[in-house]
C-alpha cells in the first residue's frame, strides 16, 4: 500500500515569516503537535513543533509575538513521497524519532502521514507499534 492511500491531504501549514505565537495558536486550534513550514509555493522548508516553541522561544525568554517561525523551526526534516510503500514510512519514523512525516511530491507538500494513520490500517499496525516503541524507548533514555 502506498503512502497516498493513508495520508491526510488536508494539512495545516504555516509560513516561515509567521510568528511563534501564531504557530502556537494554530497548534492549539487544530489539536496537532507540529506544523509543516511552507512558503507560498507549498515547498517544505521545515517543521515547527510545540516543543520548538517552548524550548527555542519561551525557555529562551524570547517574545513569541516577535519571534519568527523560521528562527525556531527544525530545518532539513525528513519527508516521504506519496508513492513510497507505507513500511518505508514506519522505518523512517523510527529512524528519525518522529510521529508525523510530511509527504512531498516534486518538492511540494501534498499531505502528512502519522503513526496513528498507519496504526488505523490493520495492514501496518504491527510496524506502527514497533516504530512507536522505538521512538518511546529513545525518549526514556534522554
Amino acid at each position: 500500500m502506498e503512502i497516498k492511500d493513508l495520508m491526510n491531504p488536508s494539512v495545516v501549514t504555516i509560513e516561515p515569516t509567521a510568528s511563534a505565537a501564531l504557530a502556537a495558536r494554530l497548534l492549539s486550534r487544530h489539536n496537532v503537535g507540529s506544523l509543516p513550514v511552507c512558503g507560498e509555493d507549498r515547498r517544505l522548508r521545515g517543521m515547527v513543533t510545540d516543543r520548538d516553541i517552548v524550548l527555542r522561544c519561551v525557555a529562551a525568554e524570547e517574545d513569541p509575538a516577535q519571534t519568527l517561525v523560521r528562527d525556531i523551526m527544525t530545518r532539513g526534516c525528513a519527508s516521504i513521497s506519496p508513492h513510497e510503500d507505507c513500511r518505508a514510512a514506519t522505518r523512517l519514523m523510527a529512524q528519525q524519532q518522529i510521529r508525523r512525516l510530511p509527504v512531498v511530491e516534486e518538492g511540494k507538500l501534498v499531505g502528512i502521514i502519522s503513526l496513528a494513520d498507519l496504526a488505523r490500517s490493520q495492514r501496518f499496525d504491527m510496524e506502527a507499534a514497533q516504530a512507536l516503541g522505538e521512538i518511546s524507548e529513545n525518549i526514556v533514555r534522554r
